[in-house]
C-alpha cells in the first residue's frame, strides 16, 4: 500500500538533505515564527513543516496536486485529524509494548509481530469506516485515490483472513512441524505444519479412533530437555515468524509514511486556523513555470507579522507580470523589509503547495529562493562588514540556478553610496541576464536611478508610501525613485519636539 498524499507516485523524504541557503531563509524570513504555528507545540510536525517548506517544488502540477488535498482537509477537518490519529495511537501502543520483534529468538519475534498484527487490524478497521465514511467528501485525486486504494485492499475477506491466521498463530493446540534426517542423523529441512482440522461435530471427535503415535515426555525439571524441544520449535517456525515479522514491518512502514505526510496538512491546518482567529485572509496562488515571469497579488500580507502581532496587518498590491526585477525604495520604516519578507514567504509557501497570506497571489515558480540581507556586525565575523557581504554573495552566485529569485535587503550599504550602487548595479544586470528574478530594497539613491533611467520593460518600480505629514502607511505603490532617505522628517520630529518642550 502506497500513500502518495505529497506526491502523486512517490514518498515524500523526511530525511531529505535541506538547501544550501536554509539557515539564510530561516534568519531572513524569521520562518520560525511560521513553523512555531504549524507545529502548535508537536516537535515532530515542525519537522515535517520545516523540511517541506524549504524544500520547492518547482512543478505547478505538483505544486496542484497538494493544493487539491490540502484544500479537502479545509473541508474536513475533523476527518483529516481522526486519519491522522491512526498512525499516531500506532507509533504510541508500539513504543508501549512491542519490542519482541527485534529479538534474535523466532518464538519472540513470532509472538511480538502477532501482537503487532492485532493491532494494527484494530486500527487498520477504523481507517476502513473513515474510507467509507468519506465518500462524496474529497475531491481531490490524491485522496480519491487513496481511500479507494483503502476500500480495495482493506475489505471484509481480508479481515477474516488475517484474523484467522493470526489465530492459528497463537498455536493453543501446539506447534506441528516436519522435518528430515540429514548427514549424521542430524534433522534438516525443519517445516511448520498446518494441523488437519476433523470434520463432525465434537462428540464425533472425541470418541472418534485415532492414529497411533510415537511420543515422549520431558520431566518437569530437565531444563537441557526443554531447551532443545524449544531450539527445534524455533527452526520449525523460523520462516513463519520472518514472514509475519515482514508483514508487520509493512503495515508499520505504511503508517509511518502516513503519519509523515498526513502531518504536513495537519500543520497547514494549524496554521488556517491560527490565521481565521486573526481575521487574516488566505488563498491557493497559481503557480506558472519557471519560465514565465509573474508577480501579481492583492492584499498580500507578512505571514509572521500577523502571528506575532495577533491581529491584522498592512496588505500589498502588485502587477509584475513580465517584470524579472522589482526595485523598492522609499521612507525609512515604511514597510519595505516587511513587504519583501511577505514575497519571500508566499513563495516557500506556493511552492510547497501551501496556501499564502493574500486575498488573491499568482507567480512563476523559481529555481531556489535566496536571500541576501544585511547583517548586524559580531565577534565572529573575520573582517568587515562588506568584505562579508561579498562573501555571502560569492556563496549564493555558486548555488544560483537559471530562473532563481534573489531577495537583496539594502545589500552593499556597508560602503559609500557611490562605491555600494556600482557594485550592486553590476550584480544585478548580471543576474538579469541569466535571468534571475530580483526584489532589492535599497535607500541608494544612485542605484535605483541608473535601473530606472534604463526603462526597462522588465523593471518594476515600487516606493514606501509617505504621507505629507510624515507619517508611514506601510503600503508600496509605484514610483520612480526620489532623491532622498527622508532625513528631513527626523528633523522635523527632533525640533518640534524641542519647541514642544517647556
Amino acid at each position: 500500500m502506497k500513500v502518495f498524499l505529497m506526491f502523486p507516485n512517490q514518498d515524500f523524504n523526511l530525511k531529505a538533505e535541506l538547501p544550501a541557503q536554509a539557515d539564510a531563509l530561516m534568519q531572513d524570513l524569521q520562518l520560525d515564527i511560521l513553523l512555531d504555528a504549524m507545529a502548535a507545540g508537536d516537535l515532530f510536525l515542525r519537522n515535517i513543516a520545516k523540511v517541506a517548506l524549504l524544500s520547492s517544488l518547482e512543478d505547478p502540477e505538483i505544486i496542484r496536486y497538494r493544493q487539491a488535498i490540502l484544500q479537502d482537509c479545509l473541508k474536513n477537518p475533523d476527518l483529516v485529524r481522526e486519519l491522522y490519529q491512526i498512525p499516531v495511537q500506532a507509533l504510541i501502543n508500539k513504543q508501549k509494548q512491542w519490542l519482541g520483534i527485534f529479538s534474535l529468538y523466532p518464538s519472540s519475534i513470532l509472538s511480538s509481530a502477532v501482537e503487532l498484527l492485532e493491532m494494527f487490524v484494530g486500527l487498520l478497521r477504523k481507517m476502513r469506516r473513515i474510507a467509507d465514511e468519506s465518500t462524496g467528501q474529497f475531491e481531490s485525486a490524491g485522496f480519491q485515490r487513496f481511500f479507494d486504494m483503502i476500500k480495495q485492499e482493506l475489505d471484509e475477506a481480508y479481515f477474516l483472513e488475517v484474523e484467522n491466521h493470526l489465530k492459528e498463530l497463537h498455536f493453543r493446540e501446539g506447534v506441528l512441524i516436519s522435518a528430515e534426517l540429514g548427514m549424521g542423523n542430524e534433522g534438516h529441512n525443519y517445516i511448520l505444519r498446518k494441523p488437519k482440522r476433523q470434520k463432525g461435530d465434537w462428540m464425533k471427535r472425541v470418541f472418534s479412533r485415532r492414529s497411533p503415535v510415537y511420543s515422549f515426555s520431558i520431566p518437569p525439571r530437565d531444563d537441557h530437555g526443554a531447551k532443545a524441544i524449544g531450539e527445534l520449535r524455533d527452526r520449525g517456525i523460523n520462516s513463519v515468524a520472518n514472514a509475519v515479522a515482514q508483514s508487520a514491518n509493512h503495515i508499520d512502514s505504511f503508517l509511518n509514511v502516513l503519519r509523515v505526510e498526513l502531518g504536513f496538512y495537519i500543520g497547514c491546518l494549524n496554521l488556517a486556523e491560527r490565521l481565521a482567529e486573526i481575521g487574516e485572509p488566505i488563498t491557493f496562488p497559481q503557480a506558472s513555470p519557471t519560465t514565465v515571469r509573474n508577480h501579481t497579488f492583492r492584499s498580500l500580507y507578512e505571514i509572521c507579522l500577523a502571528l506575532t502581532m495577533n491581529q491584522g496587518v498592512v496588505g500589498n498590491e502588485m502587477n509584475g507580470e513580465g517584470k524579472d526585477l522589482v526595485m523598492i525604495t522609499g521612507a525609512n520604516q515604511g514597510g519595505k523589509s516587511t513587504f519583501l519578507r511577505s514575497i519571500g514567504i508566499a513563495q516557500l509557501m506556493m511552492q510547497c503547495g501551501m496556501f499564502v497570506g493574500a486575498e488573491a497571489f499568482a507567480a512563476n515558480c523559481c529555481n531556489g529562493v535566496f536571500t541576501h540581507y544585511k547583517r548586524e556586525e559580531d565577534i565572529s565575523m573575520k573582517s568587515g562588514k562588506f568584505d562579508e557581504e561579498l562573501g555571502r554573495m560569492s556563496a549564493i552566485i555558486d548555488l544560483l540556478r537559471q530562473n532563481s529569485l534573489v531577495l537583496f535587503n539594502e545589500s552593499f550599504a556597508a560602503t559609500n553610496e557611490r562605491e555600494g550602487s556600482e557594485i550592486a548595479r553590476q550584480i544585478v544586470q548580471a543576474l538579469l541576464k541569466r535571468k534571475i528574478k530580483v526584489f532589492f530594497v535599497t535607500h541608494m539613491y544612485e542605484l535605483a536611478r541608473s535601473f530606472y533611467d534604463l526603462s526597462l520593460p522588465s523593471a518594476l518600480f515600487l516606493r514606501a508610501e509617505r504621507q505629507t505629514d510624515g507619517q508611514r502607511t506601510f503600503k508600496l505603490r509605484e514610483g520612480k525613485p526620489l532623491p532622498t532617505s527622508f532625513g528631513e522628517d527626523v528633523f522635523h520630529k527632533i525640533f518640534r519636539e524641542k519647541q514642544n518642550s517647556p
